[in-house]
């Protein structure tokens, strides 16, 4: 079975090299910089020249950009190479609607598109120990379980297209606002002289733990923000969540109160990792 990747950013080198890797047969892989190519190439890939050529090549095709538009432009430039049998795997984070649009035109060329896009970052990845959320037709996830097995190890069947991206909205959504609840009273807790450290170890004794504090802790203390996860990407991701809400007629307060923070870290250029809202919670509360 022949694999290509497409999209080899932050996330996606990393997962592509566990495919390259661990899978039996070469991995065509293909970004818009040449010099990402280059050096997967040292590691065993196979270099494209476009992603036409990938899904000309390949029997599975895995996308890995960073938004919607992205997805759809590569989607437009592989169209015509599009055949029965072959397997689209979009693990990019975008617009649930986007995707089921997109599962809709792979589907008339004969083919399936899955949408797994991907929680936890960079050392998860490099690990192949991703959480991945699968939308799409199960039978079809099933067949190609074991390639997505190559870079995750949490792997989670949510339901029909648009499924899996919808949970991770829903994820990241809910991890923005543990972040705000964690900067807020961590703000609070440096104003009544207790300690970064002795707060995250009292945390840790009760019910309040989680990822986001144990994780980040350290970066906050230091204001090293250089982006693991960036602002620009949690701010996609946030107004996504909120356009979902709208359109079910809903309304969440703590939703629109992230939206509005991501909104003013943006101002400040969005490139800085998203514990950055650290300093935007400091500045409010002033």
């Amino acid at each position: 079975m022949k694999i290509g990747f497409i999209g080899l950013g932050l996330m996606g080198e990393a997962m592509a090299s566990n495919i390259i890797q661990k899978h039996s047969e070469p991995v065509y892989i293909f970004d818009v910089e040449p010099a990402k190519i280059k050096a997967l190439e040292k590691s065993g890939g196979k270099g494209a020249a476009s992603a036409k050529e990938i899904a000309a090549s390949c029997d599975v095709v895995i996308s890995m950009v960073p938004k919607s538009i992205h997805v759809q432009t590569v989607y437009d430039e592989m169209a015509d190479n599009m055949r029965p049998n072959q397997v689209y795997i979009d693990m990019s984070t975008i617009d649930p609607k986007v995707s089921v649009k997109l599962s809709k035109m792979v589907g008339q060329k004969g083919a399936v598109m899955l949408d797994a896009p991907v929680v936890k970052s960079r050392p998860a990845a490099l690990e192949g120990k991703l959480g991945i959320y699968v939308g799409g037709d199960k039978n079809t996830y099933e067949s190609v379980r074991f390639i997505l097995k190559y870079m995750g190890c949490s792997i989670l069947y949510m339901g029909g297209n648009g499924s899996g991206l919808t949970m991770k909205i829903l994820h990241n959504m809910m991890v923005a606002q543990i972040q705000n609840a964690v900067n807020e009273t961590l703000s609070m807790a440096e104003h009544c002289h207790i300690g970064y450290d002795q707060f995250a170890q009292a945390i840790a004794c009760g019910g309040g733990q989680n990822f986001y504090l144990d994780s980040k802790l350290a970066t906050i203390q230091k204001k090293d923000y250089e982006a693991v996860f960036s602002v620009e990407n949690m701010d996609k991701d946030v107004n996504i969540a909120v356009d979902m809400v709208r359109e079910k007629g809903m309304n969440y307060p703590g939703m629109n109160l992230v939206q509005q923070l991501y909104s003013q870290a943006m101002a400040d250029g969005g490139k800085k990792d998203f514990s950055y809202l650290y300093e935007i919670v400091l500045r409010n509360a002033k």
